[in-house]
């Protein structure tokens, strides 16, 4: 078997986005004596194996319910194009389930050495849940993204748990304003999901795939696409006019024109393939997002 069917499978695109939550979390807690980069690379590395997993798992249980099928929009999946079986995708599944546990539990023995067993297992539990909430996005007769939950468990994985989980990780220590770069990259994560279900609605309501867009309907997710971008924006704005207290922490306004152009492009497309290319955009531009505001902090300090 290629692998280049493989790589396709690990849907590479959607790993920026992944990392932009750990790089925001490290951004916060560079002033911090703690800060270990040997944690900042197992985060990031967790994160990859988390990421490769959901997508691996997203491909088995939206083709075994039939939702990848001709009518589909979007990029043809591994399992939908005949290129990996069924077996192979669920022993690739366990694979990345053992690697995500491997380096989780490195990380969480680094991390949190001189910190207690109580916080070990708290972090423990949090990567179980983590692999959990990978697996079964679309996987089983329960899977919370066909009864529109995906977007909360989104914002709350890709956003709190992993910019704040991080953030502790590297600087020993959780404050509450860590919440708001947290909700701003769980807004932006969401919002990607958002225009995935926005492409691929009609298909996904026929195939009975009851995300957001098909409960709200197409013009009116649009306005909560909107919501999104605009929530994430000012959350971070609060963040930098409460706590910023140097120019350079500001550095990452530039990339909120890329996010506004995107509101007014959704607005404007009313034919849903053309929806495809602003997902790959709000990605990249995330992981910009977070680049930028981590240099505005790395100089800061660092000066």
């Amino acid at each position: 078997m290629k692998i280049g069917v493989w790589i396709k499978a690990f849907r590479l695109r959607t790993l920026p986005l992944s990392f932009s939550t750990i790089i925001t979390g490290a951004a916060l807690a560079l002033p911090s004596t703690f800060f270990d980069v040997r944690v900042f690379a197992l985060c990031l590395l967790t994160t990859l194996f988390l990421q490769i997993l959901s997508n691996l798992a997203n491909d088995y249980g939206d083709f075994v319910k039939g939702t990848d099928n001709q009518n589909r929009i979007g990029p043809e999946r591994a399992l939908q194009s005949g290129g990996i079986t069924p077996g192979a995708m669920k022993k690739a599944m366990i694979v990345f389930v053992l690697l995500s546990l491997l380096s989780g539990i490195s990380l969480i023995v680094v991390a949190t050495r001189e910190r207690g067993w109580e916080t070990a297992l708290f972090f423990l539990g949090l990567g179980v849940a983590s692999i959990l909430a990978a697996i079964f996005y679309t996987v089983g007769k329960r899977a919370y993204g066909y009864s529109g939950l995906g977007d909360a468990f989104v914002f709350l994985f890709f956003g709190w748990v992993g910019t704040a989980g991080s953030f502790y990780l590297l600087s020993g220590a959780f404050h509450w304003s860590v919440l708001l770069p947290a909700s701003t990259i769980g807004c932006l994560s969401a919002a990607v999901l958002n225009l995935n279900n926005l492409r691929d609605h009609i298909n996904d309501a026929a195939s009975g795939k009851n995300t957001m867009v098909v409960k709200l309907g197409f013009e009116k997710a649009k306005n909560y696409h909107a919501m999104l971008i605009i929530l994430a924006m000012l959350a971070h704005i609060s963040w930098s006019l409460l706590f910023a207290t140097d120019y350079w922490e500001y550095l990452f306004l530039p990339a909120c024109f890329l996010f506004l152009g995107n509101i007014l492009t959704v607005f404007k497309t009313n034919d849903p393939a053309k929806l495809d290319p602003e997902l790959k955009k709000v990605a990249l531009g995330t992981f910009l997002f977070s680049i930028l505001f981590f240099l505005g902090q790395y100089i800061k300090y660092s000066a």
